[in-house]
């Protein structure tokens, strides 16, 4: 649990108490590669952190599926609808791995935010956090090119690259595999 350590840590320092028993709230959960751990449309009940392993969250569109995260250790997953407004979730997320993760109940972590100003402090800065996260890459769809949106995956997450399928890949850099295939064979 050292990986969702450093992660909540990252996010913003709590109090040891409060870290503490924020982390005992949290189970660990094993999937297998190709698992559908979040459904889209439904609700979803839980908020995950990868401690080991990497997955995607993806939407199916009439053109097939078409990803738009990627997640490794240290990563959370969760559905926003869900947790924000308890309604059905339009994303499904799928680890791309056997993978280790630890959830905690969107109830039990509402439960915390309410009685630990430190954990909503938390909270708050992981939304922040996610949000300037959706502005960057809604920005980068908008405005950079196939080519500068694989140059910055190569830079700041070179492990996907190595470890998720190409297809993936190419869906979220909004692309087709023939398109990828290009750029890479470019920037080689």
């Amino acid at each position: 649990m050292n990986i969702i350590s450093n992660k909540i840590d990252e996010i913003f320092l709590l109090p040891f108490a409060e870290k503490d028993l924020f982390l005992s709230r949290f189970e660990r959960f094993e999937a297998k590669k190709g698992a559908i751990v979040v459904n889209a449309e439904k609700i979803e009940r839980y908020v995950y952190f990868i401690e080991k392993g990497i997955a995607r969250a993806f939407r199916e569109t009439v053109k097939g599926e078409t990803t738009i995260w990627f997640g490794e250790a240290g990563g959370v997953m969760l559905s926003f609808l869900s947790f924000f407004k308890n309604q059905p979730g339009y994303e499904s997320i799928e680890v791309l791995e056997d993978s280790i993760l630890y959830r905690i109940s969107s109830n039990r972590l509402q439960e915390l935010y309410n009685q630990y100003l430190p954990i909503a402090n938390w909270g708050r800065k992981f939304a922040e956090q996610e949000l300037l996260l959706a502005e960057q890459r809604f920005m980068d769809l908008q405005f950079k090119t196939a080519s500068e949106r694989y140059q910055d995956l190569m830079l700041h997450s070179p492990t996907i690259l190595q470890r998720v399928q190409l297809g993936h890949i190419a869906s979220y850099l909004g692309i087709t595999q023939v398109s990828l295939s290009r750029i890479r064979a470019a920037t080689k």
